[in-house]
């Protein structure tokens, strides 16, 4: 199996480098610790107020939304078993140059979202440790995460299944406390209600096309299994599998948790947008279960999320480093000798997490985060038309339908999202792919020379 899956790295022109430990299993835990299986927490009460309530629904159409993208991923890492997600993808299936661009892209979803949850979970410490500086707890999360990272995947594999059932363990208690609360006790809703899934006086398409919108970006993460198919067996089967169980997974306890959140307290209108959730927990559970629910959102945001996206942005830069295409390369396709992880690509992550941490709003890294997400998943399913049903000719029936059909709704429903962005986000992801097309035209000395790998047969 190691010489087999050694073999198949180099018919894409690398090495094997990167360590070899994960199974589906491991990657589909990496998926839902990497989107958090706790997040509706952090948003529920502007997704019920949005959403009159039927808070259900929108994760529902959240699941069904991102399972077209999914599926193009695992078309994707099918074909291409190697690291580096879009950026990999598209250099192979549509062009190196247009690929280098996606890669830049998303560059900034993944090396920017590490450090916009730091500063989100040091925020939340300040609500119950005010007189510490919120910096603190960011750098001490970057610090700590760090480390886990360039101890190699199988050390942030065993602390993703730590922080994983340490969630769902929390999402379990949760529910016998929300139950007990409406079904013993006889307060909120009093019994079942339907109101979360649907409500035909509020119910409308507009009010789907809302729902949609909040969904999508609070299932970003998922894609971040592409990252990790160097260090995963049998990645044609295991990527794929892992990156499609993780929604439908996430999807189940998003649900579970936004339909307890209204048994509980079903007036939506009176929700504070941002803590809505913890105040729900306390009016069931208690200013103690208030507070330990705060405390392990930021163990599981600052630590369990933080680790994986360090992760992902790391195999990012590393696999764009290893084809020459960002500056000072050499430095940073760097691998550990003994741990068998890009380690100076994941000292670079966490110095941009610092940096960002130190000097930007949590506003403007959000904008620069969805831009990435968002765009990155758009040129992804188009690839896939463009590969499959155009360049390779899979016209079948079942091919229609897999390789034109299903990426061109993952297509319209993300550019839906796409292009409800305001004119600030446009202009920072504008910017920033500029800067992308100078590094690009720079390293390949005007979009003529193209990385070694690609030189080489398949």
């Amino acid at each position: 199996m190691a010489q087999t899956e050694t073999n198949e790295n180099s018919a894409f022109g690398y090495k094997q480098e990167l360590k070899r430990s994960l199974g589906i299993k491991e990657l589909t835990i990496y998926g839902m610790v990497f989107m958090a299986p706790l997040a509706p927490m952090q948003v529920y009460g502007m997704v019920a107020q949005e959403s009159y309530g039927m808070s259900a629904l929108v994760y529902i159409v959240g699941v069904l939304a991102m399972l077209f993208t999914a599926f193009s991923y695992s078309h994707m890492s099918k074909e291409f078993p190697i690291a580096g997600s879009v950026y990999s993808y598209i250099q192979r299936a549509v062009n190196p140059h247009i690929g280098f661009l996606a890669g830049w892209i998303i560059l900034s979803d993944y090396i920017l979202i590490p450090a916009l949850l730091y500063s989100m979970t040091g925020v939340w410490m300040t609500g119950i440790f005010p007189s510490v500086p919120s910096q603190f707890w960011a750098l001490l999360f970057i610090a700590i995460n760090t480390f886990i990272n360039i101890r190699g995947i199988t050390v942030a594999a065993k602390t993703n299944l730590v922080m994983f059932w340490m969630q769902i363990i929390t999402i379990a208690v949760l529910l016998v406390i929300g139950l007990k609360f409406v079904f013993v006790d006889g307060h909120g809703v009093g019994g079942f209600t339907l109101e979360p899934f649907f409500q035909p006086e509020h119910f409308s398409l507009s009010l789907v096309a809302t729902a949609t919108t909040i969904a999508v970006l609070g299932f970003l993460g998922f894609d971040g299994i592409s990252t990790l198919a160097e260090e995963a067996h049998n990645p044609r089967r295991t990527v794929g599998k892992a990156t499609v169980l993780s929604i439908v997974f996430i999807g189940f306890f998003f649900i579970a948790q936004a339909y307890t959140a209204h048994l509980i307290h079903p007036n939506y209108a009176d929700l504070d947008p941002e803590m809505g959730f913890f105040h729900i927990a306390r009016e069931a559970g208690g200013s103690v279960f208030y507070v330990i629910l705060i405390l392990i959102n930021v163990v599981a945001i600052g630590g369990a999320v933080n680790l994986n996206c360090q992760s992902a942005a790391s195999r990012v830069l590393y696999s764009m480093s290893r084809d020459n295409l960002l500056p000072f390369a050499n430095t940073f396709k760097k691998v550990h000798p003994v741990y068998q992880t890009p380690v100076s690509a994941t000292f670079l992550s966490a110095g941009i997490c610092v940096v960002t941490v130190l000097t930007l709003p949590i506003e403007t890294v959000l904008k620069f985060v969805n831009f990435g997400a968002v765009t990155s998943f758009m040129l992804l399913n188009l690839s896939v038309c463009y590969y499959f049903f155009i360049k390779k000719k899979r016209r079948g029936g079942k091919a229609f339908l897999s390789y034109l059909v299903m990426p061109l709704i993952g297509f319209f429903i993300v550019g839906y999202v796409w292009s409800g962005f305001d004119a600030t986000t446009f202009i920072a992801g504008v910017s920033w792919l500029i800067v992308g097309i100078i590094v690009g035209a720079v390293k390949s000395k005007g979009y003529k020379e193209i990385p070694p790998a690609l030189k080489e047969p398949a």
